[in-house]
């Protein structure tokens, strides 16, 4: 019996895999979808703190999967 128990494990597995796999994918291509409002956007236009600039955009461009 153990060496049932052994497949359906790995069927099991195999299966969450597979899953995780599409819901990524999926996730990657609705993020893409709505990757256009920036900070800009929003009308912010401050001096201090955190500032989306070219450079940052680059980075985050270059980052992405």
């Amino acid at each position: 019996m153990k060496a049932g128990n052994a497949r359906l494990s790995r069927r099991h597995f195999l299966l969450a895999v597979g899953a995780g796999t599409a819901a990524g994918a999926a996730a990657v291509v609705a993020k893409k979808d709505g990757d256009d409002r920036t900070a800009q956007d929003t009308g912010i236009d401050s001096k201090k703190g955190y500032q989306l600039t070219e450079h940052v955009r680059n980075y985050y461009r270059t980052t992405k999967i």
